[in-house]
């Protein structure tokens, strides 16, 4: 019998082909994926059985990092580049539970991510969320919607966790990166989260490595990169404390969940600031 969820999809929607963002959800235990997102999510969960840890200890990086901004930071608007699927904790949400009346704008390219997206994120006159790729940064930036909410006259908490590893080398992620913070003021801050393969652990670089080939047999994206080659997303920037580290190690908290483990070598994140 044809899955049920194939006959509610976007027009749009591909869903003969696995999706980044739907992956992603099946890993946080979401049910808005399809039948290519389930066998890639299978197929990568034989390689690494305990990728769903990283995807929650990527989620719980994301809800501290954007409780820092708002509360010890004086962050008050947040551009977040990749959103994914929507989920608990959502960035409007963290934000104003430490400053209500914060303003977001999600972005995405995904079909199914903006109509989502576009339910259950754009829920009042403070969020909004924008068609746009990582690739474009003026035209994020300069999208109306994005111009509405954000005020490039203040700092602006720009969020791109789990995007950067889906740019290729070729495409300049750290370039882009610059491109994008040129655009806004001192005091605004820069979160990453990124695929790492590390080269001092032998067993999480195997699992790397052949992670990587499935993705970009499957999906034709995906790179873990160096912890070099991820700190030059940070050129120019302050890097904050604790640094670039395996996210359960940025300021965690006493609530966290996600449970140590291999994965936990193979995506590290950190917050820098522009002086």
């Amino acid at each position: 019998m044809a899955d049920r969820r194939q006959k509610r999809a976007p027009r749009e929607v591909d869903t003969s082909r696995p999706s980044t963002s739907r992956v992603y959800g099946f890993m946080l235990g979401g049910k808005d994926n399809y039948e290519a997102d389930r066998r890639l999510a299978l197929r990568v969960l034989e390689i690494m059985p305990d990728a769903p840890e990283a995807a929650l200890a990527n989620r719980e990086f994301r809800t501290r990092v954007v409780r820092f901004l708002a509360a010890e930071a004086g962050v008050r608007q947040f551009l977040d580049i990749g959103v994914g699927l929507p989920a608990q904790d959502n960035v409007h949400e963290v934000a104003r539970s430490a400053a209500p009346g914060s303003r977001v704008v999600y972005v995405d390219h995904d079909p199914i991510v903006l109509v989502h997206g576009r339910a259950l994120l754009a829920v009042d006159d403070r969020t909004a969320i924008v068609e746009g790729d990582a690739r474009d940064p003026d035209a994020i930036i300069d999208d109306p919607e994005t111009r509405r909410l954000i005020d490039l006259g203040e700092p602006v908490g720009l969020l791109m966790l789990g995007v950067l590893h889906h740019l290729a080398d070729h495409e300049d992620p750290a370039g882009m990166v610059a491109r994008l913070m040129a655009r806004l003021p001192a005091g605004s801050h820069l979160a990453v989260s990124h695929f790492h393969n590390p080269a001092d652990h032998p067993e999480a670089s195997g699992q790397a490595y052949a992670a990587e080939k499935l993705f970009h047999e499957s999906l034709g994206t995906g790179r873990w990169r160096t912890r070099a080659e991820i700190l030059a997303c940070f050129d120019g920037l302050e890097l904050l404390e604790p640094g670039l580290v395996p996210l359960p190690e940025w300021r965690p908290d006493s609530g966290d969940r996600a449970k140590p483990g291999l994965a936990h070598h193979t995506v590290l994140g950190g917050v820098a600031r522009k002086t």
